[in-house]
C-alpha cells in the first residue's frame, strides 16, 4: 500500500493500445472501441434483470419509456465521461480530489464505495442464482464461489486490456443470443410495446421500479470507469488529435450503449409478454422467472438460454465492477493498494450482505435485494453526474474542449430530473415507513440527519464553482498599483503554437476579397500541407425555400466568384477550394466550418449582406460562440 507517485489511472494498462495517427478511419475506430463496451455491461448486470422482470411482470409495457429515458441520459453522460479522460487524461475520481476539498472528497468517496458496493452485490447474487440454476449449487455456496471467481477472471488483465475487451464481448453476445431466443419464444404484442413509450406512471410502487430502473441503467461507478478506460489508449496530443479522438468515442459510446438498451429491453418485454399476459404480475425473482418460462412458453431451451444469460451477465459486471472500484480508491485517496487486493474488498464488501440477507431472509429475498441495490445507485448517481458536469464545463480543464452551453443545458436538465425523482423517492418511502409503523427513532435520529447531511452536500457540490468565485471576490487583495513592478518576475508557460492547417474564409463579395485573402496566404505561410478553403453564403429568397437545389443567376454569379478566386489563391502557391452555402449566414456558415473542421476562421469586418451586421458584432459573435476555431476578424473599408 503506497501513496501514487505518478498520477495514472489503472497503471498497469494506462496507454498500453498505441492507435496510429495515420491509420484508416475504420482502423482508428477498431482500435478505440472497446472502453463503451466494457461500460455497457454494467447497463445489463443482473441489477437489470431484476428491475426490469419487476416492471414488465406488474406493469406490463407501461414502463419501457423509462429504459430508453435511461439510455439516452446515459448516453450523455457516457460521452461526457469518456471526454473528461482524452482530455484531462484524469479519471472523474482524480479530477474530484484535485477540485474538491478533503471534507467534500470523504463523504464523495464513501458514496462511491456505496455504489460499488450495490453494483458487485447484484453481480454477486446474479451469478450464484446463475449456478443454481444451472448445476443446482445451493445458493449460499453460490455466493461464496463468487468471492474467487473475481480473481481467476481479472488474471485475464496481464494479457492487456484487448484480451479483457474480448473476453467481455463474447459475454455480451451471449446475453444478446439468448433473449434473441427469448423474445423469438414470447410472440410480444408489438402494439402493446409501442404505446409503452408514452410515459405514465400507474402508482407509487411504479415509481419505486422505475427509479430502480434508472439506477440501474445510469450507474454512477460507469462514469468513473468511462473516464479512465479511455485512457489506455495511447493517441496524439494535438487539438486535431484529441478532437478525434472524442468522436470516435462518442461513436464507440453510442453503438454499445443502444446494444445494451436492447438486452434491457428484451427482458422487460419478454416478462410482459411472459408473465403479464399470463397473470403472473408478482414475477421479481430470478429463480420464479427461470420456474416459470418453460411451462407458460412451451419450450425447454428457454430457461436454459435465460441461465447462460444470466451467467454471463453476471461475469462480465464482475470484471467492470471491481475495476471501478480500484479506479474510485486510487482516485479519491492517491493510494494504491495491489489490484488482487483491491479486488477482493470490493468483493467481500458485497458478499457479506449477500449472505446475511439470505441467511436471515432467506433465498426468496434476493429479488426485493436486488432491486433495493439498483435503488441505492440511484440515489448516489447525482454526486457523480453534478461533479463531472462542473469538470466538462470548466474552460480552464478543458479549453476548446469545454462542453458547448447547449450540451450544459441538456446535462443540467437529466441531473435535476434524476435528483427530482430522487427525492420524491426519498418521500414516499418515508412516508410509507411511517405509514407501516416504523420507529420513530429511527425516521428521526438516522433517516432524517442522513438526509440533511447529503442534501447539503449536494448544494454544495451543485454551487461550488459560484461559492468559490463569491469568496475568491472576498478575499481578493487591491492590487498596489495596476501593472506589476518592472522587477516582478513574470512566469510563463509558453508553447510555440502549432501551424494553421485548415483556414477557412468568409466571403460577402463587398470588395474585401482581396484583404481576407492576403491574410489567408499569411496565415498558411507557404505551408503546402495548409489548405485554404473559401466559404460565401447566398441568401436570395430562391436559396431560402429550396436551399441547396436552388440554382438562381446570383447562385451562378457567385459560385463563379469564387472559382475565380480559388484560382488566384493557387497560382500563389496555395493549396484552395471553395463552397457555397445558402440559407441564413450564421448557422450556415457555423456548420460548413465545423464539416470542414477548421483550426482558423477569417471574416471581414464590413459588409451589407449576408455577413453585413459583423461591423455590429452580432453575426461574428454568434459565429465565434460556435465553432472551435480561432476566429480573426480583418478591418477593411468598403469601396
Amino acid at each position: 500500500m503506497s501513496a501514487m507517485k505518478e498520477h495514472r489511472s489503472l497503471a498497469e494498462i494506462h496507454e498500453s493500445v498505441s492507435v496510429p495517427e495515420k491509420a484508416t478511419f475504420f482502423r482508428r475506430w477498431w482500435l478505440v472501441a472497446g472502453p463503451a463496451l466494457l461500460v455497457s455491461v454494467g447497463y445489463m448486470d443482473p441489477g437489470n434483470w431484476a428491475t426490469d422482470l419487476a416492471g414488465g411482470s406488474r406493469y406490463n409495457y407501461t414502463l419501457i419509456w423509462v429504459l430508453l429515458m435511461s439510455n439516452l441520459m446515459a448516453m450523455l453522460l457516457q460521452a461526457m465521461a469518456a471526454r473528461l479522460g482524452i482530455v484531462r487524461r484524469k479519471d472523474l475520481a482524480q479530477a474530484c480530489r484535485e477540485h474538491y476539498p478533503p471534507w467534500v472528497n470523504l463523504p464523495l468517496y464513501l458514496l462511491a464505495e456505496l455504489a460499488i458496493t450495490a453494483t458487485d452485490l447484484a453481480e454477486v447474487i446474479g451469478s450464484a442464482i446463475a449456478f443454481q440454476l444451472l448445476f443446482g449449487i445451493p445458493l449460499l455456496w453460490g455466493v461464496i464461489i463468487t468471492t474467487f471467481d473475481v480473481l481467476l477472471l481479472l488474471t485475464l488483465s496481464s494479457f492487456g486490456v484487448r484480451k479483457l475487451e474480448a473476453l467481455i464481448l463474447s459475454f455480451v453476445g451471449t446475453i444478446g443470443l439468448a433473449f434473441l431466443i427469448e423474445i423469438f419464444l414470447a410472440r410480444p404484442d408489438w402494439v402493446g410495446l409501442v404505446h409503452g413509450f408514452i410515459p405514465s406512471l400507474p402508482d407509487a410502487t411504479a415509481l419505486y421500479i422505475a427509479i430502480g430502473i434508472l439506477g440501474a441503467t445510469v450507474m454512477p461507478h460507469n462514469l468513473y470507469l468511462h473516464s479512465s478506460l479511455v485512457q489506455t489508449r495511447r493517441t496524439g496530443r494535438s487539438r486535431k488529435d484529441i478532437a478525434a479522438s472524442i468522436r470516435l468515442n462518442t461513436i464507440d459510446s453510442t453503438v454499445a450503449l443502444n446494444l445494451a438498451f436492447l438486452v434491457n429491453a428484451a427482458i422487460l418485454v419478454m416478462a410482459a409478454a411472459v408473465f403479464y399476459r399470463s397473470g403472473h404480475h408478482g414475477v421479481a425473482e430470478i429463480q420464479d422467472a427461470h420456474r416459470l418460462l418453460e411451462p407458460i412458453v412451451g419450450a425447454a431451451i428457454a430457461p436454459i438460454a435465460f441461465a447462460i444469460a444470466l451467467l454471463a451477465s453476471g461475469q462480465s459486471s464482475t470484471i467492470t465492477g471491481t475495476l471501478a472500484g480500484q479506479i474510485i480508491m486510487e482516485g479519491y485517496l492517491n493510494l494504491r493498494i495491489r489490484p488482487w487486493l483491491r479486488r477482493m474488498i470490493t468483493r467481500v464488501l458485497a458478499v457479506l450482505p449477500a449472505l446475511f440477507v439470505i441467511l436471515y431472509f432467506g433465498e426468496d429475498s434476493t429479488g426485493s435485494l436486488l432491486v433495493l441495490s439498483q435503488v441505492v445507485l440511484s440515489l448516489q448517481l447525482p454526486f457523480a453526474v453534478i461533479p463531472l458536469i462542473h469538470m466538462v464545463a470548466d474552460r480552464k480543464g478543458m479549453g476548446v474542449f469545454t462542453i458547448k452551453r447547449w450540451v450544459q443545458i441538456l446535462a443540467w436538465l437529466v441531473a435535476g430530473i434524476i435528483v427530482a425523482l430522487n427525492i420524491q423517492l426519498v418521500i414516499s418511502e418515508t412516508t410509507r415507513w411511517i405509514h407501516e409503523g416504523a420507529s420513530a427513532w429511527l425516521i428521526r435520529g438516522l433517516v432524517f440527519p442522513l438526509g440533511v447531511v447529503a442534501l447539503l452536500l449536494l448544494v454544495y457540490v451543485s454551487f461550488k464553482p459560484w461559492i468559490d468565485r463569491i469568496f475568491a471576490l472576498k478575499k481578493a487583495p487591491q492590487p498596489a498599483s495596476i501593472h506589476p513592478a518592472m522587477d516582478e518576475k513574470l512566469e510563463f508557460q509558453l508553447e510555440a503554437p502549432e501551424a494553421y492547417s485548415r483556414i477557412a474564409v468568409a466571403l460577402d463579395f463587398t470588395g474585401s476579397e482581396e484583404r481576407l485573402l492576403n491574410e489567408a496566404l499569411r496565415l498558411a505561410a507557404g505551408d503546402p500541407d495548409s489548405e485554404i478553403r473559401l466559404f460565401h453564403v447566398v441568401e436570395s429568397p430562391v436559396a431560402q425555400i429550396m436551399g441547396a437545389d436552388a440554382d438562381d443567376s446570383e447562385i451562378q454569379e457567385d459560385s463563379r466568384r469564387l472559382s475565380g478566386l480559388v484560382a488566384a489563391l493557387e497560382a500563389a502557391g496555395a493549396r484552395a477550394s471553395s463552397e457555397l452555402g445558402v440559407g441564413r449566414p450564421v448557422q450556415e456558415l457555423s456548420r460548413l466550418i465545423s464539416e470542414m473542421g477548421a483550426d482558423a476562421v477569417i471574416l471581414g469586418a464590413h459588409g451589407h449582406r449576408g455577413l453585413g451586421d459583423i461591423l455590429h458584432g452580432t453575426t461574428a459573435d454568434a459565429l465565434r460562440h460556435r465553432v472551435e476555431a480561432t476566429v480573426i476578424i480583418v478591418p477593411v473599408s468598403s469601396n
